[in-house]
């Protein structure tokens, strides 16, 4: 695995790259859809290669760990085999969990200790554990466990959690080193910065993540509630450190806003369930604004959802059969739009590496972000 910056934007830090791996090239700046469960929720796989055309999809360690569980992956052959996918496809650790699920868990220098939210069942991730499960899940990438710190916390906390995510990122290196891929492709340990919104931590955390040398690096802790500034500064001190010959992906992030101003700051790779999440609420993002689909100022408009959009399903559908669906409460509005969601974010990381290659992207960021302000 390995990565090739090709572009850098003149006015920006903004970069275009391709990250090679056995499952095929992802070209960056990229969106990665967030397929928990072994699936990106309501959204075929075949729709996600043709209609979204991801090239890269998430699994989550925990959900995947608890069920269908890693013999029955292990037996399938891996999660490419087991849900039908033959593209790349990352795995986090587990460590977001370890933050949201506050009330069920228990973190020591050993790992965290949880609560299954599906039978009560007492289950401990260890660093060398983690290594284990997404060894047996298969994804070619995959995240160091980490302590995603809340937001906000004192800087006593920041810091000992930072610290914890350094000695668990040194057990997983050496465990995952120790270890060999279980189907015969290559998979890559990113590690992961933390240090809340504290900058001497930020800086001390990137540091110690870009002296692994890894093939790629992660940002976590942000979009976990703090405000965007406080977000894109810490995005922009990280990457400012994070070697720039090596992919940056910043953990959870976010809006389309979110994704145009760190690309800007230099970051390559994202992940968010907003649009899928959005989508099953009746939001829909578009070039122009955001959408409500349930309000009634659509029931009698037969446009497009989208007439510039890429693909068919924005293309062919009206805002009336939508918001229809929606009304009657279709399973297939819930479809359509988190298709249309997907294939916007999709579309708007590869115009963006359009507008880096031919050197216009801060101009087209500027007026794109005002426009997506809008709702319509």
């Amino acid at each position: 695995m390995h990565f090739e910056l090709n572009h850098k934007d003149p006015a920006t830090k903004a970069r275009a790259g391709v990250l090679h791996t056995d499952h095929g090239a992802i070209q960056t700046p990229i969106f990665m859809p967030v397929g928990t469960v072994a699936t990106v929720k309501a959204v075929h796989q075949e729709e996600l290669k043709k209609d979204i055309q991801a090239q890269i999809i998430l699994g989550n360690t925990y959900h995947l760990y608890l069920r269908p569980g890693t013999d029955i992956l292990e037996k399938a052959g891996g999660l490419h085999k087991f849900n039908n996918w033959d593209r790349p496809i990352l795995t986090d650790s587990g460590g977001f969990q370890v933050f949201s699920l506050a009330h069920r868990r228990k973190i020591t220098e050993e790992g965290a200790t949880f609560a299954s939210h599906i039978d009560g069942s007492k289950h401990l991730f260890s660093p060398e554990g983690v290594m284990d499960i997404q060894r047996k899940i298969g994804a070619d990438i995959i995240m160091a466990f980490d302590e995603c710190t809340p937001y906000p916390c004192t800087y006593k906390y920041a810091k000992r959690s930072m610290h914890l995510t350094h000695r668990w990122l040194k057990r997983c290196w050496t465990h995952f080193h120790n270890t060999d891929p279980i189907y015969g492709y290559e998979q890559a340990l990113f590690p992961i910065v933390q240090g809340s919104t504290y900058k001497d931590l930020r800086k001390q955390s990137a540091e110690t993540i870009a002296s692994y040398d890894s093939v790629g690096n992660a940002i976590g802790g942000l979009s976990v509630g703090e405000p965007h500034e406080d977000m894109y500064e810490m995005t922009d001190l990280v990457c400012s450190i994070l070697p720039s010959e090596k992919p940056r992906y910043l953990m959870g992030v976010g809006t389309p806003i979110n994704i145009l101003e760190c690309i800007a700051l230099g970051v390559d790779m994202f992940d968010c369930v907003m649009p899928t999440r959005n989508a099953r609420h009746g939001l829909l993002f578009t070039s122009q604004g955001t959408i409500n689909i349930k309000n009634a100022k659509w029931k009698d408009d037969f446009s497009p959802i989208d007439a510039d959009a890429p693909n068919p399903t924005s293309r062919t559908h009206t805002k009336a059969y939508l918001r229809h669906l929606f009304a009657a409460k279709e399973i297939l509005g819930q479809q359509l739009a988190s298709i249309h969601n997907l294939a916007f974010y999709l579309w708007l990381v590869g115009e963006a590496r359009n507008q880096i290659i031919a050197g216009t992207f801060g101009t087209w960021k500027d007026q794109m972000v005002k426009n997506m302000n809008k709702r319509l």
